[in-house]
């Protein structure tokens, strides 16, 4: 695959994580595994926490959003054999989470428990956050040019920084400029890629950013944002229309900047 120039008047890398820095597999095989293993004891022991009151409260204000929008919800089928009230609230929260993954949910309620989860999985050592190997020295290279660099992920902030502060490669997290997740709007929705440009001060065109997944593509460009598009192993397949449409790179050290000091 050719080499993809950004625009000379770019000022602003924004990256997509899952299939952009980090393969797929390391979210799907990893990450969300640990949830499931260790959701319910997770629960049970940090309950009384005011952080996990506060992802409990949350949670079940989803539940109650989605109610009112009439979309599907788990039916509670406690088990009977449960006896205490924290017993039973605790494995109403276990169902929602599980119910919100397996429909593949991107709420903030559901990203930022899962953070919580996965901090303490990181901090313990038992999970490292992985990144292709082109990531790291195509990143120094563009901040030495005089790029800034953010991450754009539906994952919450605090996974982000988890996954680049506890990398396989050490503590990453000073190559980035921000992060933004969710809470600034959906990643298919072109309004969001406008509020990121105004917040880190860049006009639309001086932004490129880098995705698999031409949804969130096509939003960035109606935005007014440069895109490029990550072909990386167990991506999903792109049409003939869509690699007609976008330029495609398989690597970091693809992209070219031309016009940077």
């Amino acid at each position: 695959m050719a080499t993809v120039s950004i625009p000379a008047c770019s000022s602003a890398l924004l990256l997509d994580i899952e299939g952009t820095t980090t393969p797929i597999t390391f979210v799907k095989d990893i990450l969300f595994p640990y949830i499931k293993e260790h959701l319910e004891d997770y629960l049970s022991t940090h309950w009384e926490e005011d952080e996990c009151k506060q992802d409990v409260h949350l949670l079940k204000k989803q539940i109650e959003e989605d109610m009112k929008q009439n979309r599907a919800c788990p039916v509670h089928t406690v088990d009977q054999t449960v006896h205490t009230d924290e017993e039973k609230a605790i494995r109403e929260v276990v169902e929602n989470v599980l119910w919100q993954m397996a429909a593949d949910r991107k709420s903030t309620a559901l990203k930022q428990f899962q953070g919580h989860m996965w901090r303490s999985a990181y901090a313990s050592g038992r999970i490292k956050g992985e990144v292709y190997q082109d990531v790291v020295p195509s990143i120094r290279t563009w901040r030495a040019r005089g790029l800034k660099v953010y991450i754009y992920s539906s994952g919450s902030v605090e996974a982000q920084k988890l996954l680049f502060g506890y990398s396989v490669e050490g503590d990453l997290l000073e190559l980035f400029d921000g992060h933004f997740d969710t809470s600034i709007g959906a990643k298919v929705d072109a309004k969001s890629y406008e509020r990121i440009a105004e917040r880190i001060g860049c006009q639309p065109e001086e932004i490129t950013f880098l995705t698999d997944v031409t949804r969130e593509a096509k939003a960035a460009e109606e935005a007014g944002i440069n895109v490029v598009v990550v072909v990386r192993p167990g991506n999903m397949e792109l049409t003939d229309e869509e690699r007609g449409h976008y330029n495609l790179i398989t690597s970091f050290s693809q992209l070219q900047l031309t016009g940077h000091a």
